[in-house]
């Protein structure tokens, strides 16, 4: 023990010698490129000054694998520092269990130190780089507001064509807008999306070098992100949330969540077979495919989300990093209330209103999509390219031979 705690004081007596890094933005220069500047910025520095500690403690070398993923390393630079944030599940076992952790002199809070460093990854990856930096700093100002301004427009749109309120039109949606306006303005919001997210987790991928993946390492990448199989704890009793108790409540939302939003998109492919494949026009009966799994989805974006939310409002304040909580809250309410809005439309489509619905819906979903590649979307693309990367790195020889797999 008195080795082990010698070792942690040489880590952060190096830490705290060491000189202050200004924050350095990735610059990206051509198909290979590496970052310009291998300094680290102040939420990467700590992420490497924990990390030395826990290599020496490896206490919680069970718990994910965020830590057999360090053992492989003796020194963490700014690549392997944001493949392990990303890594990170946030579920706080390592916090609650750990002997230094705050009050304690070395101060090691491994989720707040990755959480941190995780968002500047958004950022640093995000494509075009303007808009990240803008939505990190005003997350749930920005989604408001973009929901609120879409809505608007298309409601002014709706009023200047013949007014808000109407004979029941039967559910006939393309009545209000067509069906070709439709497809044109959601095809480019989906596929500025598709890209934003694409360039940014490439960029992720080929700064991280992970080696060239086996049909073994996908299927377990997908097979652990699917299940949110580090969201349990490492020992299957799940996160802690406010206190030491153990909880499973956050895997449980974030599945309602994921998988009522793949429903969704589910019953919009459906539909789109529907329309072009076998001619069948919205409005669909109730009973049809793209209804119900719209319906399904519908229920599991209420209850995930607003699960999420009151988990978000009594997370420990050493849990997770307060400054990203109104991004955090920003994509958890336009999830919401893209659900409600689109529950509300469906039990109204046959109504005098329904057009008024159908605009301020169609407002929230665009700006859903339009912040996607930003936010809490994005960590779900960026933590399953570090899976991927873990499945990877496991099967290949392990040089330094200091700790299991």
């Amino acid at each position: 023990m008195k080795q082990l705690e010698a070792l942690a004081r040489e880590a952060q007596s190096f830490s705290e010698s060491a000189p202050a890094m200004a924050e350095q933005t990735i610059h990206w220069h051509g198909r290979n490129a590496k970052p310009q500047s291998a300094a680290l910025t102040d939420g990467e520095a700590e992420v490497a000054r924990v990390m030395q500690i826990c290599n020496a403690c490896r206490y919680c070398e069970g718990f994910c694998a965020v830590f057999p993923a360090m053992t492989r390393r003796l020194e963490f630079g700014k690549a392997d520092i944001n493949y392990l944030a990303n890594l990170c599940h946030n579920c706080g076992a390592c916090l609650h269990a750990c002997q230094y952790a705050p009050p304690h002199e070395f101060a090691v809070n491994v989720p707040q130190a990755m959480a941190r460093v995780r968002v500047q990854t958004y950022t640093d990856y995000a494509w075009p780089a303007a808009l990240g930096t803008l939505y990190k700093r005003n997350g749930l100002a920005l989604s408001l507001a973009t929901a609120a301004g879409l809505a608007l427009f298309l409601v002014l749109a709706v009023l200047m064509a013949g007014g808000l309120f109407h004979a029941p039109m039967a559910g006939n949606f393309y009545a209000v807008f067509p069906h070709n306006t439709l497809a044109l303005m959601f095809g480019a919001v989906f596929g500025f999306a598709v890209l934003a997210l694409g360039v940014g987790v490439t960029r992720f991928w080929r700064n991280v070098s992970p080696g060239a993946a086996s049909g073994a390492a996908v299927a377990e990448a997908a097979h652990d992100a699917l299940r949110l199989r580090y969201l349990d704890g490492g020992h299957g009793k799940g996160c802690n949330n406010a206190d030491d108790a153990f909880t499973l409540w956050r895997r449980r939302f974030h599945h309602f969540t994921f998988y009522g939003f793949m429903l969704c998109f589910a019953a919009t492919s459906v539909a789109t077979l529907y329309h072009y494949l076998l001619g069948q026009q919205a409005p669909y009966p109730f009973l049809s495919a793209p209804v119900l799994l719209g319906t399904a989805g519908g229920i599991g974006l209420l209850i995930g989300p607003a699960g999420l939310l009151w988990l978000n409002l009594r997370r420990h304040p050493l849990q997770g990093d307060a400054a990203q909580k109104p991004m955090d809250r920003g994509f958890i309410v336009l999830l919401f209330l893209t659900s409600a809005t689109g529950l509300a439309l469906l039990a109204g489509r046959d109504g005098g209103a329904m057009a008024l619905l159908l605009a301020i819906h169609l407002g929230v979903v665009m700006a859903l999509f339009l912040t996607l590649p930003y936010g809490k979307f994005a960590h779900g693309i960026y933590r399953s390219a570090a899976l991927l990367k873990w499945s990877i790195e496991k099967r290949q020889p392990n040089k330094l031979q200091l700790g299991s797999d």
